[in-house]
């Protein structure tokens, strides 16, 4: 019985700790004064409306969600082939080639901005929206590889054998059997994805340009030169934004998948 309290208040202790920065956060962009503060003093919309009154921002908000999407999009489409091949076949080189998928994950985003921007600029098409987009699907494809690789299991490629003997084509089998199963994978991984790409600056602030700019770009840009309230009220904005992206997500597919799934296991 002690020890069940003493685990729940740890976890309590553990849940407060994360959340305050946040509270604190959208505190400070409540706030009456031009500066930052907390607690704040007074209580006032002011900063969100001259976020969203701004066509910069605006602008930053709107093309960070479609790059974002777009760069989960595309790496979807790519991963899902990658990792069923993973985990399906054994072939010379495999553990190699996992390896060099992965290889975004632990490489600096500083370096693969600095490499993307040459390589874009040699082919001609640097500081564009397709360079920024090659680079997001370049650091979001791990993410859900990993994701996926995580439920393809060698028991779950069996369930993929019976369907077959049982009669279903190759189609059948994908979309009753290995979608399914791949479906804690899928939205795990588009969540972590779409993230990543979303708070991306490292990368980004290599292939942005004065018209081209993703929010968090914007934002390092503009607290170089000022500081006040509306940098707390934007990052707000994003922290609402995420919290209605895993709210959608769970009345759209659930997101009590990943505790069935561990029930399962």
């Amino acid at each position: 019985m002690f020890m069940r309290l003493l685990t729940r208040a740890v976890a309590l202790a553990c849940l407060l700790f994360l959340t305050l920065p946040l509270a604190v956060l959208i505190g400070a962009s409540l706030t009456s004064t031009s500066y930052l503060r907390f607690p704040p003093e007074g209580v006032t919309l002011r900063w969100y409306t001259t976020v969203l009154t701004d066509q910069t921002y605006v602008h930053s908000f709107a093309l960070s969600t479609i790059l974002a999407a777009s760069a989960t999009a595309v790496a979807l489409a790519l991963a899902i082939p990658a990792a069923l091949a993973l985990a399906r076949y054994d072939f010379p080189g495999k553990a190699a080639i996992a390896s060099l998928l992965s290889a975004p994950m632990v490489l600096p985003y500083l370096v693969l901005g600095s490499a993307l921007l040459q390589f874009t600029g040699y082919l001609g098409f640097a500081q564009t929206f397709a360079a920024l987009l090659v680079g997001h699907v370049l650091i979001v494809t791990p993410f859900i590889l990993k994701s996926l690789s995580g439920v393809l299991t060698r028991a779950h490629m069996e369930l993929e054998r019976a369907s077959a003997d049982l009669g279903a084509t190759p189609w059948e089998t994908f979309r009753l059997v290995t979608l399914p199963m791949m479906k804690p994978g899928l939205v795990s991984g588009t969540i972590f994805g779409f993230i990543t790409s979303w708070i991306n600056v490292e990368l980004s602030m290599f292939n942005t340009t004065a018209v081209l700019n993703t929010i968090p770009v914007q934002l390092f840009n503009y607290v170089q030169y000022s500081v006040d309230p509306s940098i707390a009220a934007v990052s707000a904005i994003t922290i609402f934004i995420s919290i209605l992206v895993i709210i959608v997500l769970d009345l759209v597919v659930g997101l009590d998948v990943f505790s069935d799934k561990q029930r399962s296991h």
